[in-house]
Parts: C-alpha cells; structure tokens; sequence
C-alpha cells in the first residue's frame, strides 16, 4: 500500500459507516495521511479531502506526499464549516474524541451547526496497525537508534555510576543516532521521563503510572525512570527507553548485570529469555491478545517459573505482555490477558515481559517484532545474552 493510498482507505471506511466526513486536528493522524505534522486541520469525506494549514504553510508545501492543490492556508473553522459541510448538507462528522479536549469540542459544536460529532479514531486505529512498506522502514531506523543506546551501555562499566548517569548516556546515544527526542501516547495527560530505567531494589518498586517495571523517578512530580541511586556490584540494571525516528517509534528492554549476576539471577534470566523468545516465535496472524497472553502463562509453568513470572509482588501480576507500536509508543493491538484484538500480518508489537522474585530481584526483556504469514522478524537486535559488565 502507497502512502498516497491511506486517505482512499479512510474514505472507504467512512462511507462504510454512514458517515459524512471526518475531521481530523491530531498531529499523529495528520501526518500518517499527509506527511506533515505541522499544524493543520484535515478534512475526509468519502469522495474527497483537504488539508487546512493553521501555521506552517511554506514547510507543509515541502513535506506533504499528497496533492497540494488539496492544501490552503486557513485556521477558521467556520469558514471550513461553510466550505464542507453545510453546503453539502452533513449531519454527521467524525473527529478524534478520545483526544479531544471538552472545551475544543464546544468550539466544534459552536462552529458546525447541527452536526452530529462522531468518534473516527477506532477506524483510523485500526487502519494504523498494519504497517506498509515505507513504515517498517522508518521503525527499522528507531531500532537502528535503540541500538545505539545498547552500545552506550555496554562501552563500559556499570557499579560505581548513578542511574541517571546511565541513562543519559543512553538518551545522548539515541539522540546522536537521529532519535526525534521526543515519543507520543495517545493519552490526556500521561508523562513520564524519557523511559523506564532503574536498578536493584529499585526495580521492585512500582509506580502507578504505567503498568510495567517503572523505576522511582527523580522525584514525587515525575514518579518513574531513572534516580540518583548508585549502582553497586551485583544489581540488575534496566534500561527500557524508547525511540523515535521520523515519527515512528521503537521499544526494546534489557536488563544488564553489574560486574557479575547471582546464580538466582541468572536462573530468571534465562527462563524469561525462553519463554519470550518462544512466545514471540509463536505469534501467528489470527491470534488474539487474550491467547498469546494465555500461552506466555503455560510456558512459564511448564518451566516452573508461573510464580515469578510477571509478578508485581503480594499475588499481584502484570495483565499485559505486548502492545502495538508505530506513531505511537503505545497503540492497537494490545497484547493481555483481556484483550480479544486479533493481531495480523504486518502488525508490528513490542512483546515486554518481566520476573520478580522477592529476595532475588526484577529482570525484564521486550523486543518490537513485525509479524509475519508464516515466521516473525525481529526489528530489534541488541544482543539478549546475559551481559554482566
């Protein structure tokens, strides 16, 4: 599929539904249908588009992939109003209400006069999760990215620095490796520093603000990612920090050993590396979230590992495994243990798994695969043997 192609198939989708048109302001939307983020407003009807420039009009002509005949300067929305749907009589448009702001939807409601405002975001999250050909590129450079920071790691020693220190010479490494620096979530209000990272008995705290192995933060205003505890001989060390590269992302785990891993240590590390690499082998198209989750659970108990595995501490474990990644760290397919989604060919997933042995201590592996028709492939490559440093 052509990237010119990806408004037809919205087009497609929305005369599908019954629905007049859509209108979409969400920087992530708008540059997957026309290869610029700047700020714009773009609207769809089954027949036929068009991209309204807010600001940045010089640098849309430039980036855009569609045809700039479709392109004007324009931030009114009333004058879109009077351009689209009141002369063709709409009644219905669909925008992106899980992200849109109450007060900005008055101003919808105000602006398009007794139009019924619909929610467009499952279809075009839907149509975002198979990845076509330029996609898989742009994520293979995010991997190419996330790579640098692996190498930034292991370039020397761990005990003796601070997790911050770590992971600032990860967050250099990615950024001199053409990281955007910055990632998106398509939440209201989500923060978090520049990635999970932490290291011994921090590892077993975790914070509420996502569900995974989080790390204590610098601090109660942004309670996750790396602090300024010294690493000592010994400790697990977990760098989780994602990337970004011309809009796509990458998301990779490792846990690495300070000097040298105990023995216990070791034994969790080499079930999880099993049961991940087994579970990510496994994943065909057709399956749903619900039953990879389910086959992660039996091949940890048949390694006897069911206990550990996933585990938050007090009989309390991690319902998901995996998420869907593209222009979002986190996207559709969600990969747990309620999820009935049904992955395919093309969808491309980060699979984030973790042990917690009280006593012993908190590994976590996740790699981003693209799944295939018969075999999956890899996107991230940073060496998964246990490295002690």
């Amino acid at each position: 599929m052509s990237k010119l192609h990806r408004i037809e198939i919205l087009q497609a989708e929305l005369a599908k539904q019954k629905l007049d048109g859509a209108f979409l302001f969400y920087s992530r939307d708008v540059y997957y249908y026309t290869g610029t983020a700047q700020p714009s407003y773009l609207v769809v009807t089954p027949n036929d588009y068009g991209l309204y420039v807010r600001s940045g009009y010089d640098f849309v002509l430039e980036e855009v992939f569609i045809d700039v005949s479709k392109i004007q300067e324009e931030r009114k929305l009333e004058i879109i109003y009077e351009s689209w749907f009141k002369k063709a009589g709409f009644k219905t448009m669909a925008t992106e209400l899980d992200i849109l702001p109450v007060n900005q939807f008055y101003k919808y409601q105000k602006a398009f006069k007794g139009i019924e405002l619909k929610d467009v975001s499952p279809l075009i999250l839907e149509q975002r999760k198979t990845k076509d050909e330029n996609e898989i590129k742009q994520l293979e450079k995010a991997c190419q990215a996330i790579d640098a920071g692996h190498k930034a790691v292991v370039s020397g020693t761990l005990a003796g620095l601070s997790e911050l220190e770590v992971a600032a010479k990860v967050e250099n490494a990615h950024r001199l490796a053409e990281h955007d620096g910055c990632f998106f979530f398509r939440l209201p209000d989500f923060f978090m520093s520049r990635g999970p990272s932490a290291s011994g008995p921090n590892l077993s705290k975790f914070s509420g603000v996502v569900y995974s192995i989080t790390g204590v933060g610098l601090g109660a205003s942004v309670p996750i990612g790396p602090s300024r505890r010294v690493i000592e001989a010994g400790d697990p060390v977990m760098v989780d920090i994602p990337t970004s590269v011309n809009g796509y992302h990458a998301d990779q785990t490792r846990t690495y050993f300070a000097v040298k891993a105990s023995h216990q240590l070791k034994d969790l590390y080499e079930a999880l590396k099993e049961i991940h690499e087994t579970v990510i082998k496994t994943i065909r198209p057709g399956m749903t979230g619900k039953a990879i989750y389910q086959f992660a659970m039996k091949t940890a108990a048949k390694l006897k590992m069911e206990a550990p595995f996933l585990s938050f501490g007090n009989s309390k474990k991690s319902m998901l495994i995996g998420h869907g990644i593209g222009l979002e760290v986190n996207e559709p397919p969600i990969i747990s243990s309620y999820s009935n989604e049904v992955i395919g060919e093309n969808h491309v997933i980060a699979i984030e798994m973790h042990m917690y042995q009280e006593n012993v201590g908190v590994i976590k592996l996740e790699d981003t695969v693209i799944i295939g028709k018969d075999s999956n492939r890899w996107l991230t490559f940073s060496s998964r043997d246990l490295i002690e440093l």
